[in-house]
C-alpha cells in the first residue's frame, strides 16, 4: 500500500485542479493521504478536505512560520479541534531557525502547546525542524520527562545527532523528495541509520517534487519516486520498502483503520 503521510491539498496551488490531483494520486496507487494543518486559523479548509474524501485524514496545528499569528495558542484549543472526526495528528509544529518567520521564543511557546496536546490526546506529534537541532532535542527530551508521546520528524533533513537522540525517544521519521536531490548526500546518510521499523514516506506537496520531476508542482502521484529512492538508500526491494513504510505508518497513525 502506498501512503502519502504529508500533503497540503488545501494549499492555493491546488485551487484550480484539486479533484484532479486527488484522482491522479489514486490512479498512481496512493491508498491513503494525511492532509496537514499549517495553521489553526485555516484548519476548517484542512478538515474539509479530509471530510470530503474517504481516503484522506488530517492533522490540526500551527507551523512555526505561522506561530507569530497565534502566539497564545493553548493546548486546550488543539485538543478541542482534535476531537473532530478524521483528525489523526497534532501539528505540523516545531522550530524553524532558517527563515525565522516567527520570533524564536514564540515558536518555542507554540511548540510546547502542541507537545502537551499530543500527550493528552495520544495523537502523534508532526514536527518540522530546521536549523534548530539544539533547542529541538532539548525541548523533546525535557518534554519526555513529563510523559511520552508519539512523535514524527517529518521531511527530515537535520543532523545525525538530533536523529539519534530523537530515535532513542521512539521517534518516527518521514522521507521526502529531498532524498532524491543530487546535493542531499548528508540527508541520505542519516536515512541509512534511521530505525528501519520507523520510516514512512511523504511528498509534502505542493513542495519538494522529487527527481526527475524537480521544479514542478509536487503532488501525491509523485510519491513512488520517493519510495524507490528510499528502497535504494536502504538496500530494500521495492516491495519491502512498501511493506515496511506501510507497517510503520499504521504503527504511528493508529487512529486510522487499516484497510
Amino acid at each position: 500500500m502506498l501512503i502519502d503521510s504529508h500533503v497540503n491539498l488545501h494549499a492555493p496551488a491546488f485551487d484550480e485542479d484539486r479533484d484532479a490531483v486527488i484522482a491522479r494520486a489514486r490512479d498512481a496507487g496512493i491508498r491513503l493521504m494525511v492532509e496537514i494543518s499549517d495553521k489553526v486559523s485555516s484548519f476548517e479548509a484542512t478538515h474539509a478536505v479530509a471530510m470530503a474524501h474517504p481516503d484522506i485524514y488530517c492533522t490540526v496545528g500551527t507551523h512555526p512560520h505561522e506561530a507569530k499569528d497565534n502566539p497564545w495558542l493553548k493546548a486546550d484549543d488543539l485538543i478541542q479541534l482534535a476531537a473532530r472526526p478524521k483528525v489523526v495528528g497534532i501539528g505540523e509544529t516545531g522550530l524553524d531557525y532558517h527563515y525565522d518567520l516567527s520570533p524564536r521564543d514564540i515558536q518555542r511557546q507554540v511548540f510546547a502547546a502542541h507537545v502537551t496536546a499530543a500527550r493528552e490526546t495520544g495523537l502523534p506529534l508532526v514536527v518540522h525542524t530546521r536549523e534548530a537541532d539544539g533547542d529541538m532535542i532539548q525541548m523533546l527530551e525535557s518534554a519526555y520527562e513529563s510523559g511520552s508521546f508519539k512523535l514524527l520528524l517529518h521531511c527530515y533533513t537535520s543532523g545525525a545527532e538530533l536523529a539519534r537522540r530523537a530515535a532513542a525517544l521512539g521517534a518516527f521519521f518521514s522521507v521526502s523528495g529531498i532524498a532524491t536531490f543530487k546535493a542531499a548526500e548528508e540527508v541520505r546518510a542519516v536515512i541509512r541509520d534511521m530505525p528501519a521499523e520507523r520510516i514512512i514516506v511523504e511528498t509534502d506537496c505542493p513542495y519538494l517534487a522529487p527527481v526527475p520531476l524537480r521544479g514542478r508542482r509536487n503532488e501525491p502521484a509523485f510519491l513512488p519516486h520517493v519510495l524507490d529512492k528510499l528502497a535504494e538508500i536502504r538496500g530494500w526491494t521495492r516491495d519491502e520498502a512498501e511493506q515496511r513504510t506501510e507497517d510503520a505508518f499504521f504503527a504511528l497513525f493508529d487512529r486510522i483503520p487499516r484497510p
